[in-house]
């Protein structure tokens, strides 16, 4: 698909469709990363024909033609779906995608060659369907996928070689080509042409970039100066492309505020304006600037990351600058985009977050949802958008820190480190968390959220009583208050803070620190998990209940979810609905980092809803690892009322735990 869509068989070109739908849909379906419903197919393709259906029916016999062989059926059009099986093939995009997704800085220099080898022209090269905007716009967002591909794969190989050699001059060249708007490649091919002693060369070039940059109305000054400031330390345009990376120059930016992130190792994500699908095909407006605008103010006030002003982006947009280039060109390290298709009566939002040093794609969703009231729709599609952003950036950005050698982190690092230590709810790693996000702390002081995880391991200390409470509590509390100091508007501080309020037994100011931590970012599913803790054991379980489901709907697959499902378990006890409580429970212990007090919960509420059996099992799980557990110690971790201390006292003696 880099190139003409062509197809081999045995070494020979096999004869394609001449029908173009028949093609494109070979094509969507080959890339699709799941089976496509008829339906979805019919609209994307067929605008008003007489029957679609039958249309979609005559393409697909063409396609079994092209790729099925007698022992394997590879078109799969059972149900009301379809779906190609081409598992067995080899497909151009998906060896670049896979290698992309490992890592292309881990790959080997013959096997990126091998991966340069791939691109033959430009995805689909001369592919067009007339009258189907939704895959056009596919189609568009593919190239633009496959193009920043293809711009990493040249950027690692033109890093493998001395910048002086022909083939890192070969390299540069054509990242040059491709990203003419990429200030990085103009600085690698000024390195390159001065190392093999082309000073005038250098100078030629200047020129004619500052000249190209200025008839498309872009600032080519950050670029001249990080090359005149390198040659006049007698240093490598290398280190000026790695001075420029660091110091965050953004030569497309014109948002002086946005200049904010030069002095931060924080994450930066711009998240590109939407744009509408359907027969106005690429415009914006109302609802996608509106959903846009939205998810740009949501992500802001979680603070856990540097996001582009609106400004920014939508200037961007308008000079028709792809989400990966601009994201080089705003020099952010994630860049989010999608489109939106509406319908009479629903709307399909499509979105995908790409990290822009490896263009990778991180994650990509569909979402359907019905009309009925645009606010809703908004809050509902915004809310699922945000979450998965910020989940899947900090999965990314752990994964990344724990490869790193601990003496080489920043203060953004240490902090991801730290979380990934955190969320496995061992003592051992609840210990090197701390010493991570200590050394956090003390690279940035100012950094609100790893004093934030700080407290949070002091916390977990004195919760599963792996040191002294009063001591954990104390110093919980003192880095918490440190967060405040370090931002009071940030979310994860008064989260920190109403935790440690609730350790010290203040269960009114924990519950109005909490709250003020979802006040200042609805969006900020930790602080309706800790809402919901508090609540279910002495506030109103029904609040604990919504402020539950409310932080799974928000962050789905969170490390602390078997505690969002074990604090819905507790405030189903008090509201004496025993069954739904051991369901619960039993969902929060299948968890696969759930800990002793999630087993504990488990027993007690299978116990109350007359499951003894299982409850006991639970209980010799529980002293596997702590054999002289008992109700004391159950209820000592946790701020029940007096009926609720009954009802766990009743369920202990029936399980043997009192």
């Amino acid at each position: 698909m880099l190139g003409p869509l062509t197809v081999v068989r045995d070494n020979d070109k096999v004869d394609l469709p001449t029908s173009r739908k028949a093609r494109a849909l070979f094509a969507y379906l080959a890339l699709a990363p799941r089976a496509v419903a008829r339906s979805r197919l019919c609209e994307m393709f067929w605008d008003v024909p007489s029957d679609p259906r039958g249309e979609l029916r005559w393409c697909l016999s063409k396609l079994r033609g092209v790729i099925d062989d007698a022992d394997r059926k590879r078109v799969d059009a059972s149900d009301d779906t379809i779906a190609l099986h081409i598992d067995d093939c080899m497909v151009d995009v998906v060896e670049l995608a896979t290698a992309t997704s490992q890592g292309l800085e881990s790959l080997p220099v013959e096997r990126l060659k091998s991966l340069f080898g791939l691109f033959a022209g430009e995805f689909l090269d001369g592919m067009a369907v007339d009258r189907s905007p939704v895959f056009t716009n596919w189609l568009i967002a593919q190239r633009r996928r496959f193009n920043a591909c293809h711009i990493a794969v040249l950027e690692q190989l033109f890093s493998r070689f001395p910048a002086g050699s022909d083939e890192a001059y070969y390299y540069v060249e054509k990242w040059v080509e491709l990203a003419p708007f990429d200030g990085r490649s103009h600085l690698a091919l000024l390195d390159s042409l001065a190392q093999r002693g082309q000073v005038g060369a250098c100078e030629q070039h200047l020129a004619a970039a500052s000249e190209l940059f200025a008839s498309d109305g872009l600032d080519f000054t950050p670029v001249r100066d990080a090359w005149q400031g390198g040659q006049k330390q007698k240093a490598t345009v290398q280190r000026s492309v790695q001075t420029l990376s660091a110091s965050r120059v953004l030569p497309l930016i014109t948002d002086p505020a946005d200049r904010r992130i030069a002095k931060s190792d924080h994450a930066s994500l711009a998240v590109m304006p939407f744009y509408l699908e359907g027969p106005t095909n690429g415009q914006r407006g109302g609802l996608t600037d509106a959903l846009t605008h939205d998810i740009i103010t949501r992500l802001a006030r979680l603070r856990n990351l540097f996001v582009i002003a609106r400004g920014s982006v939508f200037a961007l947009a308008e000079k028709n600058i792809g989400p990966e280039e601009a994201g080089r060109a705003l020099n952010v390290d994630y860049v989010a985009s999608g489109s939106v298709l509406q319908r009479e009566r629903s709307v399909t939002v499509t979105v995908e977050l790409v990290d822009v040093r490896t263009a990778r794609i991180v994650w990509t969703e569909v979402l359907d949802h019905s009309i009925d009231d645009t606010f809703v729709l908004l809050n509902e599609i915004g809310d699922q958008i945000v979450s998965s952003i910020c989940n899947e950036i900090e999965m990314v950005e752990r994964n990344r820190a724990i490869l790193k050698a601990p003496t080489s982190l920043n203060a953004w690092e240490a902090y991801h480190r730290g979380l990934w230590h955190m969320y496995r709810f061992t003592r051992l790693e609840n210990e090197q968390a701390r010493q991570f996000f200590e050394m956090s702390v003390r690279l940035d002081p100012t950094f609100a959220r790893a004093h934030a995880g700080l407290s949070f391991t002091h916390w977990q200390s004195a919760f599963q009583r792996w040191g002294d409470h009063t001591e954990q509590s104390r110093r919980a509390m003192e880095a918490a208050s440190q967060s405040l100091l370090a931002d009071d508007n940030n979310p994860a501080s008064h989260w920190a803070m109403g935790r440690a309020l609730w350790l010290r037994g203040q269960q009114d100011e924990s519950v109005l620190e909490l709250q003020h931590a979802v006040d200042l970012s609805p969006n900020f599913a930790l602080g309706h998990y800790a809402l919901s803790f508090v609540q279910s054991q002495s506030g109103d379980p029904l609040a604990a209940i919504g402020s539950s489901d409310h932080s799974r709907h928000l962050s789905p697959v969170d490390p602390l979810l078997f505690g969002m499902l074990g604090a819905r378990a507790m405030a189903h006890v008090r509201l004496g609905q025993f069954e739904e409580a051991a369901d619960w429970a039993l969902r929060a212990a299948k968890r696969p980092n759930a800990h002793v007090i999630i087993l504990a919960i488990a027993a007690h509420c299978l116990a109350l809803a007359g499951r003894i059996d299982e409850g006991r099992n639970f209980c010799a799980l529980i002293r596997k690892t702590l054999p002289r557990y008992r109700a004391d110690d159950f209820l000592a971790t946790f701020r029940f009322d007096p009926d609720a201390t009954a009802l766990f006292r009743l369920a202990a003696r029936r399980i043997g735990l009192d």
